[in-house]
């Protein structure tokens, strides 16, 4: 028999190309027509069965025994330890077909990790291993067919050494209904109840894979984070969170903000469906070596009524994405507890917001959508766009392990070795692992708890930080919390009274002096072994009302109830007031305090960071030349109500653009001088000086000199004519020297010196002038002599 199959197995592992698509081509599909044949072959392999066989199972998310149409969910095969396999056949089925026709098969599958899984070659519609190994888990998204569809069978085969495992009923078939219209919008309950007895505790633990490294496409260097980690373990009456479904406000607060206030609210409120609320801190930057930074984790119990678990993250920062579980079931058929689910993450949308990148401005989807996962084709703007649709690469990854167990147990399998050891585990906190270059302060006692009540609350113990001798070595936390409940309650211990809270106190038994007044509680949940509550159920207290009773007295009211706390968080105040019944007889004014006010502790505050739109692009400068300014704009994402958010909104930055043209400068025209000739044609000149040289393409220099005709008298020409000027020539100067000798006698003699040197250029570089000077003496012959001085000035251009 095993001869005979051998060839079959290997034809399963062998015949296996991928096929990247996220869905099936016109291509894809016109070659599963024509390997129709091929499917119903692989439906109808037989091999070596064993009925009852439980090594391995196939499992849809939270179990629905009924399906919507249209929505994912997801998938998962695996192998119990130690068990595992080598290949597989995933395929769907309408109930009653036997995947001989194309209309025979129902929905389609997503690939979400290409090196684990593919489509088949000579069967598209099915899915199978991509490489023949040793695994023990694959995973694939299913999406739901149309409204008419019917049941649907789901259906793997198992490939394991020569072993070909595949069930017509049993662990490795799923049978999953169109929901009736009847029901739409009520969620997919799990289809069997816990029978596991006692509790379990487990450890979450949260390794995210999200980095520029893994994810390079517009990744957000500067805010890239996970949000706080939000969740519980909880009954199947209430589902925090599915696909297919629409987001709670609490939900919604998360995806977009990364603020888990909201859906603790929400959680606390289904108190009698939740046992624990899961919760750990963020994540700033998104991922560090764990070497440097511890995983995030958080422990929570489980008992037969919560025995499914959920929780969530925002992958921030993003329009509203998250990655998560919903309704993971940690119940066994077997009526035992699961040792460990290892999970990797996918991010989702939750359906409230339109933005297709990292940090894509607010655009709430209006009508609200469903919850749904990512694919790579869902915008060409998405940082997880892969044109060919190939699968998105994983983000994430949640390791959930059992660490204890209580009460007595009843599971049907016995415990192997590894359940054993879990239970041995201590549940006390680690050893102290401070690096020794860390030198802190002793451990502070423990606070009070937040809660009085028997809601779960937190204590506080600090301790001091003296001195860090390696800055290289980051030191842990000062502050460790520690859940904690009121005095006589407690979440795990079932032998103790489940108390509701304190109902409030009676009015004073007098309305003048000392009486008394009294509570009353009543019983929640009464011990698991059926014995009677010891916790007090009432309490009764001394009170005084106006000590003074006389006529003269202010009689006042009893003190109201004290006001809610000014702080949601952390440190705030509170208030409570009474009402004057009586003033005094004598008219006086009454000196009784109307108003008290304390501190009160609310638990710790979720530090809500800022959500920042990126900055946007520099403006123009406002000079289109030398010296200005730019600004630069950024918006607020994130809610008003979640608190004030300093981060500065605009920016504003000196700029420098290239000088600004500089153009020249001249003085004003000079006058004409005079003809440069005694007769006939001559020329006359005008100069003016450079004030400022033209710089940075400023308008060149004109001209400084500027020409111009000039006619004195006509010159005469010939022999005589030269004697004739001769002679007019010395008659004239026979009359100047008359004219000067008259002229002496009464007009005053100029003498003139000779021309200094010219002075050194007014400016280094550029335009400038020089200057010489001469000095004239006027002697004046008038009745009586006298001398008078001046200076000539000249200068020219350097």
């Amino acid at each position: 028999m095993g001869a005979r199959l051998q060839p079959l197995a290997l034809r399963l592992l062998a015949l296996t190309v991928p096929l990247v698509a996220k869905g099936f081509s016109d291509e894809t599909l016109e070659k599963a027509a024509k390997s129709e044949g091929y499917c119903s072959r692989i439906l109808r392999a037989q091999g070596t069965r064993r009925e009852g066989y439980n090594e391995f199972s196939l499992r849809v998310e939270g179990d629905p025994e009924f399906y919507k149409p249209g929505n994912s969910y997801r998938v998962t095969l695996s192998a119990a330890t130690p068990a595992y396999f080598r290949g597989f056949t995933l395929i769907a089925l309408k109930e009653g077909k036997e995947g001989d026709k194309e209309e025979d098969h129902a929905g389609t599958f997503q690939i979400i990790d290409e090196e684990e899984t593919q489509f088949m070659s000579n069967c598209p519609v099915a899915v199978t291993e991509s490489t023949p190994r040793r695994r023990t888990r694959i995973q694939v998204f299913w999406t739901a067919p149309p409204t008419g569809t019917g049941c649907v069978i789901l259906k793997a085969s198992i490939v394991q050494k020569r072993i070909i495992y595949f069930q017509d009923e049993g662990s490795l078939t799923k049978k999953i209904c169109e929901q009736d219209s009847a029901s739409e919008g009520v969620t997919d309950k799990p289809i069997l109840d816990c029978c596991a007895c006692g509790t379990a505790k487990y450890r979450l633990t949260f390794y995210g894979n999200w980095s520029e490294k893994t994810h390079p496409k517009d990744f957000p260097r500067r805010t890239n984070h996970w949000s706080a980690i939000i969740g519980s373990s909880h009954s199947k009456n209430y589902i925090l969170w599915e696909y297919g479904g629409y987001a709670s406000e609490g939900v919604k607060q998360v995806a977009e903000l990364g603020s888990p206030v909201k859906m603790e609210e929400e959680i606390r409120q289904q108190s009698d469906e939740v046992l624990t609320v899961i919760k750990a801190k963020a994540q700033w930057p998104a991922w560090q070596p764990l070497n440097v930074r511890a995983a995030p984790s958080a422990e929570f119990s489980v008992d037969r009524h919560r025995h499914l678990m959920s929780f969530l993250t925002m992958l921030g920062p993003s329009p509203d994405w998250n990655v998560g579980l919903s309704a993971e079931d940690l119940c066994t058929k077997d009526c035992g507890w699961v040792q460990k689910v290892v999970q990797d993450l996918i991010p989702w949308d939750a359906g409230t917001d339109s933005g297709v990148t990292y940090e894509s401005p607010n655009k709430p989807t209006v009508p609200q959508e469903k919850i749904r996962p990512l694919t790579s084709l869902d915008h060409p703007q998405s940082p997880f766009y892969d044109p060919e649709g190939g699968s998105i690469k994983l983000v994430a990854r949640v390791v959930i392990e059992r660490i204890a167990r209580k009460g007595e147990q009843c599971n049907i399998v016995p415990d192997n070795i590894d359940d054993i050891v879990a239970d041995l585990a201590p549940e006390e906190k680690e050893e102290d692992d401070t690096p020794e270059t860390c030198i802190y302060s002793n451990w502070s006692p423990w606070s009070a708890c937040s809660s009085s009540t028997c809601e779960k609350g937190k204590r506080m113990r600090q301790r001091m930080l003296k001195a860090q001798l390696d800055l290289s070595v980051p030191c842990p936390d000062t502050q460790d919390f520690q859940p904690c409940m009121g005095p006589g309650c407690s979440d795990e211990d079932g032998s103790t009274c489940m108390m509701s809270d304190w109902i409030t106190w009676s009015p004073c038994s007098v309305s003048c002096g000392m009486g008394t007044r009294s509570r009353e509680r009543y019983v929640k949940q009464f011990p698991e072994d059926g014995s009677m509550c010891k916790v007090p159920t009432e309490e009764t207290e001394k009170c005084v009302v106006n000590e003074e009773c006389s006529p003269s007295s202010c009689l006042v009211t009893e003190w109201g109830e004290w006001d809610e706390c000014s702080a949601s968080c952390g440190t705030g105040m509170k208030r409570r007031h009474r009402m004057i019944k009586m003033t005094p007889a004598d008219g006086s004014m009454c000196k009784a305090e109307t108003t008290e006010a304390e501190k009160c502790m609310m638990p710790e505050c979720h530090t809500i960071p800022c959500l920042l739109s990126p900055w946007s692009e520099w403006s123009d400068c406002s000079v289109t030349c030398g010296k200005g300014m730019r600004t630069r704009q950024r918006m607020l994402k994130s809610a008003a109500e979640l608190g004030d958010c300093n981060e500065e909104l605009e920016q504003a930055e000196k700029c420098m653009l290239p000088e600004c043209p500089i153009d020249c400068e001249l003085t004003e025209w000079s006058q004409w001088s005079e003809c440069n000739t005694s007769c006939g044609k001559g020329h006359m000149i005008r100069t003016r000086m450079i004030k400022i040289e033209p710089q940075f393409g400023g308008t060149a220099c004109p001209e400084t000199v500027q020409r111009t005709k000039c006619r004195v008298r006509k010159c005469l020409r010939g022999p005589g004519m030269e004697k004739r000027r001769w002679k007019e020539a010395r008659e004239k100067r026979r009359s100047e020297q008359a004219k000067k000798n008259l002229d002496s006698e009464q007009y005053p003699v100029c003498r003139l010196k000779p021309w200094t040197a010219w002075t050194e250029c007014s400016t280094l570089c550029g335009g400038g002038i020089q200057e010489r000077y001469m000095m004239a003496s006027i002697l004046a012959r008038t009745g009586f002599q006298s001398i008078l001085h001046g200076t000539v000035q000249e200068w020219k251009s350097c």
